[in-house]
């Protein structure tokens, strides 16, 4: 009999150890489960936050191209000193001009607006300054693009 109470007391024993396994296993799924929601969720709030900063630089640059143009026509410090802060906010926030002045004219980030008499291929002014946020392009450059004479 004491055999017997004792085989019970194992089985109960290794039940009580399986249910104990399991419940550990759910519980480690559930946590695996949440982290991986958790990244997902930081990862979808950074790309709203660049989307949200992408429309806006989009919007802000052909402000600064007005406050450019107008500095050229007018000597005035105090429109200097805006044009500069808006251009230092539009960098502070990642987007960068994209050199295309001398450069070869590179379809993915620049709009060739004319072809003049130059070296082949390679940008000869710059109508227009393009703008870029890492490798994703703001607003293309738009160019004159050289073309040698004969060719």
């Amino acid at each position: 009999m004491d055999n017997n109470i004792s085989d019970q007391n194992d089985q109960k024993q290794n039940e009580k150890d399986l249910k104990v396994k399991e419940l550990e296993e759910s519980w480690k799924r559930a946590l695996a489960d949440y982290k991986n929601l958790e990244r997902r969720f930081n990862e979808e709030k950074e790309a709203v936050v660049a989307f949200s900063n992408f429309i806006l630089l989009e919007r802000l640059i052909p402000v600064l191209d007005n406050l450019e143009n107008l500095c050229e026509h007018l000597s005035d410090q105090g429109l200097a000193l805006i044009t500069k802060q808006l251009s230092d906010i539009i960098k502070d926030e990642g987007a960068e001009e994209i050199e295309a002045l001398g450069k070869d004219f590179d379809p993915s980030s620049m709009e060739a607006s004319e072809i003049v008499e130059g070296e082949d291929n390679k940008v000869i002014e710059v109508v227009l300054k393009g703008y870029k946020i890492r490798d994703k392009v703001i607003r293309p450059a738009r160019v004159k693009v050289g073309k040698a004479i004969g060719s």
